[in-house]
């Protein structure tokens, strides 16, 4: 099942969905360059993850771990996990 994505990709980025759990799809970034370390693979980090069982947006522990649900409107187009930011740093965010 395809999920319709509350962001729109970077320049440079795009998106890609798996199926994690029965119920749950992952949902990955891409980044189009290339790197030495990986030996010129594509790059990608989790983004989040999505439950259609409860239709419900979760920031990622890490790509193998669901953690706590999320506002969409509140997510960045490059990641779910929310910022922890102090008073004065919320200020300029």
């Amino acid at each position: 099942m395809t999920v319709k994505f509350p962001h729109k990709a970077p320049p440079g980025f795009y998106y890609s969905q798996t199926q994690f759990k029965r119920n749950i799809t992952a949902i990955w970034i891409h980044y189009d360059r290339q790197f030495d370390y990986n030996n010129g693979k594509s790059v990608k980090c989790i983004w989040g993850f999505y439950s259609q069982k409860t239709k419900q947006w979760h920031a990622p522990v890490n790509s193998s771990t669901v953690g706590d649900v999320v506002d969409p409107m509140r997510t960045t187009p490059y990641s779910a996990m929310q910022l922890k930011l102090n008073p004065l740093m919320s200020c300029f965010a």
